[in-house]
């Protein structure tokens, strides 16, 4: 009679075990800003695997492939941020064309999951985030890669109305804050005429409003708090805070340190 007891004692923990060794979304977070791609695109299959109806498994993978293509073609240096000129006259990239179909491929699952579980409820925190995310990703993407900055801002627009929307029931979805403070922060580097034109436009164009929402996910995010704090560092060198800028970098550096452009960018500041 205590052959069975054993039995399910080693079933359960044998299950436990499994759950334990599964990756989570954090996992492949953490290779992506390690810019260990491979291990971050197999953290997230693996998440799709065991989650199939989840729409951040998809969209976690497309970051990876947009943050790889971002990487190869040195698309996050700062100077390229600092320096309105040189932002202005930048050129459109050649992409990797299989990157791009995977990145488009797993977009376009994670809008069709994330679509399916609103129709569903409504009021979906995650398969909301998942639509914000997609968004931004498209924005990133058409602005630094193709240089089609119209369409980019359409996409940062649609991502920020939805993250009010998000944030208006769920104020601790503290990664949506990114989708509003980058709105803010971009728009209010233009000039004064055209912020005016912007917000007629219904853009959002507040410097310190920006400032305040990237800190909230900078500060408390989950899945985007390493990027928000790559943000601020170049807002910091921006406004000649080198202080700031070096204590959010060397921050970085150390949570990840096979990030080599978090080292090449301390180095600019010494």
């Amino acid at each position: 009679m205590r052959v069975p007891g054993v039995a399910i004692t080693l079933v359960l923990w044998t299950a436990c075990a499994a759950a334990q060794a599964l990756p989570s979304l954090d996992d492949g977070y953490r290779d992506m800003y390690n810019l260990q791609f491979q291990a971050a695109h197999q953290v997230f299959q693996q998440w799709q695997n065991a989650n199939p109806q989840d729409p951040l498994g998809p969209v976690s993978d497309a970051a990876a492939y947009l943050f790889a293509e971002f990487d190869r073609l040195h698309v996050l240096e700062s100077e390229l941020f600092t320096d309105d000129n040189r932002f202005r006259a930048r050129s459109k990239l050649l992409p990797d064309p299989e990157i791009k179909r995977a990145f488009d491929a797993q977009l376009a699952r994670a809008d069709s999951l994330a679509g399916s579980r609103l129709t569903a409820e409504p009021g979906d925190a995650n398969a909301l985030f998942a639509r914000i995310m997609a968004l931004g990703l498209r924005g990133d993407y058409a602005a630094l890669i193709e240089k089609r900055d119209l369409a980019s801002l359409n996409y940062i627009k649609t991502g920020r109305a939805l993250a009010e929307q998000l944030l208006a029931h769920n104020s601790n979805y503290y990664d949506a804050y990114l989708a509003v403070g980058v709105e803010n922060y971009l728009l209010s580097l233009q000039s004064a005429p055209m912020r005016w034109l912007l917000r007629m436009t219904g853009a959002q164009t507040s410097k310190q409003d920006g400032l305040r929402d990237l800190r909230l996910t900078a500060e408390h995010g989950r899945y985007l708090l390493p990027y928000a704090r790559l943000l601020l560092a170049v807002a910091a060198v921006r406004d000649h805070d080198r202080a700031q800028a070096r204590d959010l970098l060397e921050g970085l550096a150390r949570q990840f340190p096979e990030n080599h452009l978090y080292v090449s960018e301390l180095a600019k500041l010494q």
